[in-house]
């Protein structure tokens, strides 16, 4: 479902999301945002940061995915390296 509401850019160059848009979506005081601009169109993407244990799944599974992708950690210290060399 979709809330549509107007707002407007104060001097200090903020935005008020409108209150039934932040009760609708839980955004709380402190909430971050990713803001995008395309052309014309703003887009802002509440985030979060993750938690231990999610950063920790993340980790775990992209050791999986490089190990049965055939690399060894001396293979990304080498990624590193040339990467660092090129710029």
């Amino acid at each position: 479902m979709s809330s549509f509401a107007t707002t407007k850019l104060s001097t200090k160059g903020q935005v008020v999301i409108p209150e039934e848009i932040r009760l609708r979506l839980g955004l709380l005081p402190g909430t971050r945002f990713l803001v995008v601009a395309e052309d014309d169109v703003v887009v802002l993407k509440s985030i979060e940061v993750p938690t231990t244990d999610s950063f920790r799944a993340l980790i775990a599974r992209a050791r999986l995915e490089a190990s049965q992708a055939g690399m060894a950690e001396a293979d990304l210290a080498a990624a590193i390296q040339a990467v660092r060399q090129s710029s």
